[in-house]
């Protein structure tokens, strides 16, 4: 049976129809799909390119967290809280499937840490106003014990409970792709810009290639939008005349490490947040998808691996303070997956030695040539910042003026009431799709069984058909989260994932490459 819908190659072949593009997105991590998805919602002719798969780089890679930034508030930055919180708000309403309120616990053992927290917590509801998920709680020691099984009840004085988002930011991602699909945006993943298109010293469109089939196309735009994330210093680099010196980085990357570990050491639904460690940084343990992250770090990297691997001392670091919070302390054989994201921090004085003071705001350029450079900022925050790229976009004559707030209110594809995002991954994922999901082969068919969630071959043939999946790694890393979630299973299933791609696919798939990086995943430095 054939893959339904539009299929990769009439993609393609929608990419060489059109003359000439409103708007070309490199990039498809949050805010590149962000982007394309709001100006296709605005009538714009969008095409979109992502040299790899969709949210591979750091968008997959995130704490899960939806939220207003409580550290943001303690450092005084309320401009950014108050728009995190409103964009918080946003991104639950549009796909709750994926996206959900979260309980949050703040445990103190010092006797001023529950008044001094609750009072910042009360300020965060505040600032939050009728957008907010729940009021800010003062508990005492029994009952952060009852909200937090497994927390470490020696010197425990009480707590702070308080409200905030989680979600699955690879599958929001996806969601974002197809909705902007929906609207009639092409979005082509393992798709590369190889060339920008310059005349008269004015940038004009982009040079693409086909990663499977080494085709290449050339996309003529009025607009182009670099958001590549990390990697943007990489396609401004091409923006500049033969001969000419490369341009100062905008990025300073810094990565962040997740451990993930079973529920034990964290039963229930509430997730623990330390605001403040013995160095001063910020612990997270958060139940997802049946299984608890822990993190998170702040730590420069100079070069842009697409598979950053931790530092012994960021390993050494997360299950030192989790052994601190936690009454079973986790060790490294506890670890399931260990995985890390790169932040595009924004330079603005040539020094990234501390990572942790540049800017977590986004920054929006518009070169001399017209390239328009987007990087910065957070996940919780990608609707406004595409709301801020084209309205510089319109503001230098690159677009014509379409009002904002097309994207504010727009559920995106599945839109439905789902089940917490604390329970092992299953159907509930898939929202108002389930039942399409349901009529596909293998609907009972489960390669990988929790509780009474898991991944079914009807899942893999979904991710071929319906979510743009071309590898085994799409598959397992982000249409199902399993490599994140436990990588040693998922290599186990990358044979059986890689035979029922090759039938939806029509070519075969060697499991290899995915093991490897399993591997990867699994190994502790």
């Amino acid at each position: 049976m054939k893959p339904a819908g539009e299929d990769r190659a009439g993609r393609w072949a929608r990419l060489n129809e059109r003359r000439e593009w409103d708007l070309v997105v490199v990039g498809g991590g949050a805010t590149g799909l962000g982007v394309a998805l709001d100006a296709a919602a605005r009538g714009f002719s969008v095409a979109l390119v992502e040299s790899h798969d969709f949210a591979q780089g750091t968008s997959s890679r995130a704490t899960k967290l939806v939220h207003g930034g409580v550290r943001y508030l303690a450092q005084g930055n309320v401009h950014l809280v108050r728009e995190a919180l409103h964009e918080r708000a946003a991104m639950l309403a549009n796909a709750p499937h994926v996206a959900q309120p979260l309980p949050f616990v703040m445990p103190g053992y010092h006797w001023w840490e529950r008044g001094f927290y609750g009072t910042g917590l009360k300020l965060y509801d505040a600032l939050a106003g009728s957008r907010g998920l729940g009021a800010t709680e003062w508990l005492g020691s029994a009952g952060v014990r009852t909200l937090l099984p497994g927390v470490q009840p020696r010197g425990l004085w009480g707590g702070v409970k308080y409200w905030d988002g989680q979600f699955d930011d690879a599958r929001y991602a996806l969601l974002l792709a197809r909705t902007a699909a929906a609207r009639g945006a092409v979005v082509l993943n393992h798709c590369a810009a190889t060339e920008l298109l310059r005349r008269d010293g004015r940038v004009h469109g982009v040079v693409v290639r086909d990663a499977e089939t080494g085709a290449e196309t050339t996309l003529s735009a009025r607009c182009v939008v670099n958001a590549a994330g990390v990697w943007v210093d990489m396609l401004r680099d091409l923006d500049r005349d033969a001969g000419a010196p490369p341009r100062s980085p905008l990025v300073a990357p810094s990565q962040g490490v997740h451990l993930v570990v079973d529920r034990r050491f964290l039963p229930g639904t509430h997730a623990l947040l330390v605001p403040k460690t013995t160095d001063g940084r910020v612990l997270f343990a958060v139940p997802w998808l049946g299984k608890t992250i822990l993190g998170t770090t702040d730590t420069p990297r100079a070069d842009l691996a697409r598979e950053p691997r931790p530092f012994p001392a960021e390993v050494d670091f997360i299950l030192r303070e989790a052994g601190r919070y936690l009454q079973q302390a986790p060790r490294r054989e506890d670890v399931r997956s260990v995985w890390v994201g790169l932040r595009p921090l924004v330079r603005h004085d040539g020094d990234a030695g501390d990572t942790k003071a540049l800017s977590r705001e986004h920054t929006v350029l518009v070169g001399g040539s017209g390239l328009v450079t987007v990087t910065g900022g957070k996940w919780t925050t990608y609707r406004a910042m595409a709301e801020d790229v084209l309205e510089r976009c319109m503001a230098h004559g690159l677009l014509p003026r379409r009002p904002a707030g097309a994207t504010t209110r727009l559920q995106l594809v599945g839109a439905a009431p789902g089940r917490s995002l604390a329970l092992p991954p299953g159907e509930h994922l898939y929202g108002s799709e389930a039942a399409l999901l349901r009529t596909l082969p293998g609907a009972d068919r489960w390669l990988w069984r929790d509780g009474d969630g898991g991944l079914s071959e009807a899942m893999v043939r979904f991710a071929a058909r319906h979510e743009a999946a071309r590898s085994i790694e799409d598959v397992l890393a982000r249409r199902s989260r399993l490599l994140f979630l436990d990588a040693a299973e998922a290599a186990r299933l990358a044979p059986a994932v890689a035979t029922i791609l090759a039938d939806e696919l029509e070519r075969e798939l060697d499991p290899a490459p995915f093991e490897a990086l399993a591997a990867s995943y699994q190994r502790l430095p």
